[in-house]
């Protein structure tokens, strides 16, 4: 079958001519042929970004490949897997052997025959056994360890752990673009610090003939730019995004084999081969950094020692790349070199490139070690000369009929950048993506940042729902009874903060803290406050915030029975903080006797406060001044009433008197009393000196048997205790 777009291949002299005698005169127009626009893309697609598209999404299993050994860690894995594996082989190896056979089962060990013989196998191959498995358990925990671990802390946020993947598929992506980006646009000055030169007049003058009539014949109307690599001995070459790079040894080879290496790097150049080859660099660039090194001293430093060193220190990134990356890439690059084999098909050169292949282990040998690595995956040269064979065969006895080559089956279509179904499909997306991000947006900034936090609170304080406002608390540990602060919340003496301000605000990272002004009890007052960024996920997107600290506990000393806070009972009196209280003015009262009252009091409790402290002091009732007054009065005209000289238990007496004879006594004038609170329940009483009172003492003497009629005052004071008796107050003096 013949190939309409093949020609001939030029006829090759018997011997090989040197440079002087092969070298043309240069070409009269020495102005190289128009460039493909931007950074001299190949022909055949409409724009860059097609071009770039069509190289980065071309080697998924390359990408995938180096995106898995990079971004999960697998160097490390392989590593922390190694020494795992063999910490528990050494483990298993002694417990192995040393008591392997200690764990049969008796009923085994007892049994005729079979028991001899298992305790035999255990004791000289429990050792081994124990060892290999040890080693199989402490790599694969190793190797998992490294995998899981950096997933552990979002196993109960599954939103956070596909945002988490789909943050590194987007970190990985970006950092490909902006490293193919960087290779395509700086190539030209990076080939030249690699040692590439531009071409002589004479090294033009033979070898952009070829080039051209090479890029004619598949249909190019550009052709990258060539460089020149000093290396006289050995012929290379190499295709970049925008150049092909020869040594100066391929200026000495035919021509035919010259056009067959620049057919095969031109269809390289055409298709974008080294965009796809940047962009799996790129995805995995760590990894490819890490691998440069060992390579590089491998390279330089060509030495059994210095390879066996190298693979010691390095080992890990070398066999991650040699067999995850680089396999999952090679098929790409297989198919590449197929590929590129055909252009000499194309062009007319087969005889040439078999010359090529058959001759030589490789013309495309890289200048680093991804280059390298990637070469070494090269189809081999007997299968490339199969498919040489049967591209180029026409009416051969014996071999399959193939499609014929044209530079449709090369290159395809680049066609654009997508159809217009694919545009909708695509603004569709980034249409919803827009509009769940900003309606996330919109939620993460009405509810969920350190503002709404505070805001919340304060809202769920003025609301007096309690648990609403613990729920914004970072520290609940000091919540005890939560239905009695809920109580005290909804008690009519509570006073929420009001005209609440968030003044400033400062953020760093997950901490936060906020100035806060609010009004209590009248003033105003301001607090700082501070915040948190709360670990547990909302919705399985949302962080909140939660406000440092927690309830503010209140010391009550006098606190006991009848002690109320917003009409709610207190718990009975203890030492030190009896409860805990959320911010706000707190309206206390306490127990009324018929002897004190205690006046009702307002605690205000402001946030971020260290503790609060409530004051309950009883006074003394006007009422119970006058109760005393009658107590003690009633006591003294009792005293009053007994006709001795020394009533029993009073304040008085007189001493003159002849015993037996009858005494009368006389209130003049009652005491003024002074009733000082001792507590609750009792009161000193006392008479000031200058409030005594008076009393009047007549009766008659008997004196040598006359009796004669007296008549005497005294002062009286009184002193005593009054105390409580049920609804009324009782008076006990003072023992004279």
């Amino acid at each position: 079958m013949s190939e309409p777009h093949t020609v001939p291949p030029e006829v090759t002299p018997p011997t090989v001519p040197q440079l002087d005698v092969r070298a043309a005169e240069p070409p009269a127009d020495d102005t190289p042929p128009p460039t493909g626009g931007f950074a001299d893309r190949p022909p055949g697609f409409p724009s860059a970004l097609v071009w770039l598209r069509a190289g980065i999404v071309r080697d998924w299993r390359g990408v995938l490949g180096a995106f898995v050994a990079t971004w999960f860690y697998l160097p490390v894995a392989l590593l922390l897997a190694f020494w795992g594996g063999l910490s528990l082989a050494a483990v298993g190896l002694f417990a192995g052997g040393l008591g392997a056979d200690d764990q049969m089962p008796a009923m085994l060990r007892d049994a005729p025959l079979i028991g001899p013989l298992l305790e035999a196998f255990l004791s000289r191959s429990g050792g081994v056994l124990g060892g290999v498995v040890g080693f199989v358990v402490g790599f694969l925990v190793g190797f998992l360890s490294v995998l899981v671990l950096p997933w552990l802390g979002s196993t109960d946020e599954p939103f956070a752990l596909f945002t988490g993947l789909v943050g590194m598929v987007a970190a990985a992506a970006l950092i490909g673009v902006l490293y193919t980006l960087y290779r395509v646009l700086l190539e030209p000055r990076l080939l030249v610090v690699s040692g590439a030169r531009q071409p002589s007049r004479r090294e033009s003058a033979r070898l952009r003939p070829i080039l051209d009539e090479c890029a004619r014949r598949l249909g190019l109307p550009t052709v990258p730019r060539l460089l020149m690599e000093d290396d006289p001995v050995l012929s290379n070459a190499r295709t970049y995004s925008r150049h092909v790079v020869v040594t100066t040894a391929v200026l000495t080879e035919p021509d035919d084999e010259i056009a067959a290496l620049f057919s095969h790097e031109l269809v390289h150049w055409r298709t974008g081969d080294e965009v796809t080859s940047a962009f799996v660099r790129g995805v995995g660039l760590p990894l490819t950094l890490a691998h440069a090194l060992p390579t590089w001293l491998m390279r330089t430093f060509p030495h059994p020692a210095t390879n066996f060193v190298v693979f010691v220190f390095f080992w890990p990134v070398l066999l991650t790349m040699r067999y995850v990356v680089l396999p999952l890439h090679a098929r790409d690059v297989r198919a590449a070199e197929y590929r590129a084999d055909l252009g000499a098909v194309l062009t007319g050169h087969v005889d040439g490139m078999r010359r090529i292949l058959e001759r030589r282990l490789s013309f495309e040998s890289g200048r680093s070690g991804w280059d390298e690595a990637v070469c070494a995956t090269h189809p081999p040269h007997e299968l490339r000369l199969d498919q040489l064979e049967l591209a180029s065969a026409v009416d051969a006895p014996g071999v399959p009929e193939a499609a014929p080559v044209t530079a449709e089956r090369l290159f395809g279509h680049s066609g654009p950048v997508g159809t217009r179904r694919t545009w909708l499909l695509v603004g569709a997306l980034v249409l919803a993506a827009c509009v769940g991000t900003g309606g996330l947006g919109v939620v993460q900034w009405a509810f969920f940042r350190p503002q709404g936090a505070i805001g919340g609170y304060f809202s769920a304080l003025a609301d007096r729902d309690s648990d609403a406002a613990l729920g914004f608390l970072s520290d609940q540990s000091s919540v005890g009874d939560r239905e009695l602060l809920a109580q005290l919340l909804r008690g009519e003496g509570y006073q929420p903060p009001t005209d609440v301000e968030i003044s400033s605000l400062e953020r760093d990272g997950d901490s936060a803290t906020a100035a806060v002004a609010y009004r209590l009890g009248g003033e105003r007052h301001t607090v700082t406050v501070g915040l948190h960024r709360d670990e547990e996920v909302t919705l399985g997107l949302f962080h909140g915030w939660q406000l440092l600290g927690g309830l503010i506990p209140l010391d009550v000393p006098a606190a006991g029975p009848g002690v109320q806070l917003n009409g709610v009972a207190l718990p009975a009196g203890t030492e030190g903080p009896t409860l805990a209280l959320l911010p706000g003015g707190y309206t206390a009262t306490g127990p009324s006797t018929a002897l004190s009252e205690t006046p009702t009091t307002t605690v205000a409790v402001a946030p971020g406060q260290s503790a609060a402290t409530l004051q309950m002091v009883p006074v003394l009732k006007p009422s119970a001044v006058e109760a005393v007054d009658a107590r003690v009065r009633a006591w003294l005209d009792e005293c009053a009433k007994q006709t001795v000289a020394a009533p029993e238990g009073c304040p008085f007496r007189y001493y003159n008197a002849s015993a037996g004879q009858k005494v009368t006594w006389k209130i003049l004038d009652y005491p003024r009393l002074a009733v000082e609170l001792t507590g609750p329940d009792t009161a000193q009483v006392d008479t000031p000196y200058e409030a005594k009172g008076r009393v009047q003492v007549s009766g008659t003497t008997t004196y040598f048997g006359t009796s004669s009629p007296f008549t005497d005052d005294q002062e009286i004071d009184v002193a005593g205790v009054a105390t409580v008796d049920g609804a009324t107050v009782a008076f006990r003096p003072t023992a004279n």
